[in-house]
């Protein structure tokens, strides 16, 4: 997969992990969009991943909830990205978090090799609890950028991404329909932790 000679030449650059995390809502992939353009304005060899599951809006692109895009490839699991990032000098990862566990690694192995990746995901599920793999990939990352949203209900700084229908699922992919943001105060006022 990673030849001698493409491990020296990225090893020469060298590799890093940026995390981008935050609730819903608040730009992760609007960012995770701005730096990928930005290393394909420097020339750059760039690919962007992310998890089959999820269904909200393109197979083929990754969209923001702003409807910004740029072109992606679904995977159905973590291993799947080392194979299709030979070659690339870096790597987007959104919605991280619907990854398998064997995320952290890959974004290990890519960095090891001298990748820059970048991946963006929610850093906690609905019920305010640490998503996944998402504490572990912030542990492993060489910057962690928090996004914060908006409060649907007081308009203050939103860390939490609240539930608006009755589903236990830790997984439920959804829209504004489905989720808001909301802050500290107004996330425990309707006894969501």
């Amino acid at each position: 997969m990673y030849t001698e000679e493409i491990f020296k030449r990225r090893n020469e650059i060298g590799g890093s992990i940026e995390v981008i995390c935050g609730s819903m809502f608040s730009g992760k992939t609007e960012e995770l969009i701005r730096r990928v353009n930005r290393a394909r304005i420097a020339k750059v060899n760039v690919e962007i991943f992310s998890p089959v599951a999820d269904t909200r809006y393109d197979k083929s692109a990754l969209v923001s909830h702003n409807l910004n895009s740029i072109p992606s490839k679904a995977v159905d699991s973590a291993s799947a990205i080392l194979p299709l990032a030979d070659h690339i000098q870096v790597v987007g990862i959104d919605e991280a978090q619907f990854f398998d566990d064997g995320i952290p690694g890959v974004c290990i192995a890519l960095a090891n090799a001298g990748v820059r990746v970048i991946v963006a995901g929610l850093d906690m599920d609905f019920k305010g609890r640490p998503f996944c793999c998402m504490p572990e990939l912030m542990a492993i990352a060489d910057s962690v950028t928090k996004l914060h949203a908006v409060c649907v209900k007081c308009g203050q700084q939103a860390i939490y991404s609240y539930r608006l229908v009755p589903n236990e699922s830790k997984i439920l992919l959804g829209e504004k329909e489905t989720y808001e943001a909301r802050c500290r105060n107004c996330f425990n006022l309707d006894g969501s932790i």
